[in-house]
């Protein structure tokens, strides 16, 4: 069942059997509904203007200097733009040309769905993999996505645990009794939460964390 609230994803792929998979595998995300599809070599401005996506996923192939090459004169007249791509190669080019977010193109739903949800609050979205090759780039990261920058991560389920206690409020001390773990243990949980959120704060972890869908307050 389509909620009111789900965020509206156009998928942008010239192989029209990538296109077919990720409309799958988005659709089978709680909280995303598919409501287009296009090739690159579509015009692209008016397939926004009829589908009105919260967020663009675009699929650039195992090749992605063609579809680069045009993609600074859409991005403006785009919704935040996620790309896909193969591998670090064109990642800083692409973060320049004006995407919001760069996924591997063998993401996991759930992580892409996270991505997708996490770009339209205005986070920069990147893989890990990709943060080396956008090293040279800081400065144009920190710009376009205003100071704010998540890494596409999972938390491990020890992360998922100190999160939701977190979310109750708290305090270190009480969450290391909760665990049987160690005070020490928990700040150490605590830093890396905040990091792979892209947050400075318990109370924007618990937040960012709600929105992405991680978990339920």
């Amino acid at each position: 069942m389509i909620m009111a609230t789900d965020l509206r994803v156009l998928i942008i792929a010239d192989d029209p059997l990538v296109r077919a998979g990720l409309a799958g595998l988005v659709a089978g995300e709680a909280g995303c509904q598919v409501v287009g599809r296009a090739a690159s070599t579509d015009d692209l401005p008016s397939a926004v203007q009829t589908y009105r996506p919260d967020v663009v996923l675009w699929d650039l192939g195992w090749n992605p200097g063609p579809a680069l090459e045009g993609l600074a004169e859409v991005a403006p007249m785009m919704a935040p733009l996620v790309l896909l791509l193969p591998d670090e190669a064109h990642a800083a080019e692409a973060w320049r040309a004006g995407a919001r977010g760069l996924l591997s193109r063998d993401v996991e739903p759930a992580r892409l769905a996270a991505g997708l949800a996490a770009a339209t609050q205005g986070l920069g979205i990147v893989d890990p993999a990709f943060i080396a090759a956008l090293s040279p780039a800081t400065g144009d990261i920190e710009a376009a996505s205003h100071g704010r920058f998540a890494l596409v991560e999972e938390l491990t389920p020890r992360e998922l645990e100190v999160l939701r206690l977190l979310a109750e409020g708290l305090p270190n001390k009480t969450i290391a009794l909760r665990l049987g773990i160690s005070e020490h243990t928990v700040k150490f949980h605590v830093n890396a939460i905040l990091g792979k959120l892209g947050v400075a704060s318990r109370t924007e972890a618990v937040v960012h964390a709600t929105r992405l869908g991680l978990i339920l307050l």
